[in-house]
């Protein structure tokens, strides 16, 4: 660990710890066929700011090395090793999609490029299946330092930018309060010097942009200039903000050790961050808004499922949330989760009910659910009664989502049976 760091050398020990490159070492282009470090936090290897694309926002010697060992036919015909109308034509059709979709779109589906389906992420694979063992491990993670971006050719760069498959998919602006400048000061610089007009900043260009110091790690997910909005991307410590101390090393570590390390960013990709549409109701217009998981809702739905995972059904669980700290959202992760849960190959549950007992929460949940589900027919909002919830019920559905006065009663057979509710109220968690 370095004990006394300016903002350059954060940069190296964030690289070094994501690499297992020597800290010595950091900065000397590694080439992409080497393997990662086989030690604890590895993963990534180092990229060289100089094979980055500025016109098409793509690091062009990942995107290359992918893309011929995993499909090298295509990749052929794409003409990747030198610039001509080939590539360039690849180039604007993936830049386009990206674009349009977003990169998390992208990376989960690939895109069409005339008579090729490219693959351009492979997700995790079941167990026992080799062959998707072997494509998960073709994907390339990378972390590259100083990265020129501006399509004017300034000299203006980014501390880093982490890069899958040569694709951009998170920046990071690093300070350090032995200098005197904290988290606040790379947020403001988010603000003032990285333009949204930029490709890079684009929206969906990246899936999220962190600011970070020693001590804290915020974050944003659309870059607006003085308008960009910044959330914690703490653990918290005492009940209050902040990060607790760490005897190993940065209290901010856990960002690039466990959050972003490949497992668990890949679990991110797959099951949590996503670009949503809303749809005001009162003039008709849509907004699109890019979701990326804060640390405090990620580490509850892994717990919850980590534990259902090891210890069965039949557990409770309270969850504290704060006012405005994304409740519908953990709700809605965990309930797409829970649905697929498996132990020795059987699926732990037939359906998972959601109760809430406010119509503005029920409507508000009812949305966000819907906004992750990939098939629509596998959520059922109760919004007719108590006999909708027994047809839900009866017919399958995974994902139930109701008010609690709907569940009052309801009829099996002849019989009608009264479901017992709490009355005890509780704080808003």
């Amino acid at each position: 660990m370095l004990n006394k760091m300016n903002e350059a050398s954060l940069e190296v020990q964030i690289v070094a710890e994501m690499t297992g490159i020597p800290v010595a070492q950091v900065g000397i282009h590694p080439s992409v066929a080497e393997p990662a470090a086989p030690y604890a936090g590895a993963g990534y290897i180092q990229g060289d700011a100089g094979d980055y694309d500025r016109e098409h926002a793509v690091d062009l010697v990942q995107l290359r090395a992918f893309l011929e060992s995993t499909q090298p036919e295509i990749a052929s015909q794409l003409s990747l090793a030198e610039d001509n109308p080939t590539r360039r034509k690849f180039l604007a059709r993936l830049q386009g999609a990206i674009a349009k979709n977003g990169i998390i779109h992208v990376l989960r589906h690939g895109i069409q490029h005339g008579a090729h389906s490219l693959t351009l992420f492979y997700g995790a694979p079941s167990a026992g299946n080799v062959k998707a063992q072997e494509n998960y491990a073709a994907n390339i993670f990378s972390i590259t330092r100083q990265l020129r971006y501006s399509q004017d050719g300034s000299a203006q760069s980014l501390d880093l930018c982490l890069f899958i498959n040569g694709l951009p998919f998170a920046t990071f602006e690093l300070k350090n309060r032995i200098t005197k400048q904290t988290v606040a000061d790379a947020i403001q610089q988010y603000k003032r010097d990285r333009s949204e007009r930029e490709l890079l900043f684009q929206f969906g260009r990246c899936a999220v942009h962190f600011a970070v110091d020693d001590q804290e790690v915020w974050m944003c997910t659309h870059l607006q200039g003085k308008a960009s909005w910044f959330l914690p991307f703490n653990k918290g410590f005492n009940d209050g903000a902040g990060n607790p101390p760490n005897e190993d090393g940065l209290k901010t570590d856990y960002l690039w050790k466990e959050v972003l390390a490949p497992a668990s960013l890949t679990d991110i990709i797959e099951n949590y961050a996503q670009i949503v549409e809303k749809k005001d109701e009162r003039t008709g217009k849509k907004k699109y808004t890019q979701i990326f998981p804060r640390y405090h809702q990620l580490a509850v739905v892994r717990q919850v499922l980590g534990d259902v995972a090891a210890r069965g059904v039949g557990g409770r669980y309270l969850i504290q949330h704060s006012a405005g700290s994304g409740k519908s959202n953990s709700i809605a992760w965990l309930s797409h989760q829970l649905i697929d849960l498996e132990k020795d190959g059987n699926k732990l549950f037939d359906s998972i009910i959601v109760v809430t007992d406010r119509r503005v929460l029920d409507k508000q949940i009812r949305d966000t659910i819907k906004d992750y589900a990939q098939v629509s027919a596998t959520v059922g909002a109760v919004t007719k009664g108590s006999s909708q919830l027994r047809e839900f019920i009866q017919g399958g559905k995974k994902i139930i989502i109701s008010t609690l006065q709907k569940l009052t009663w309801f009829k099996r057979g002849q019989k009608k049976y009264q479901v017992p509710l709490q009355s005890k109220k509780s704080k808003n968690c």
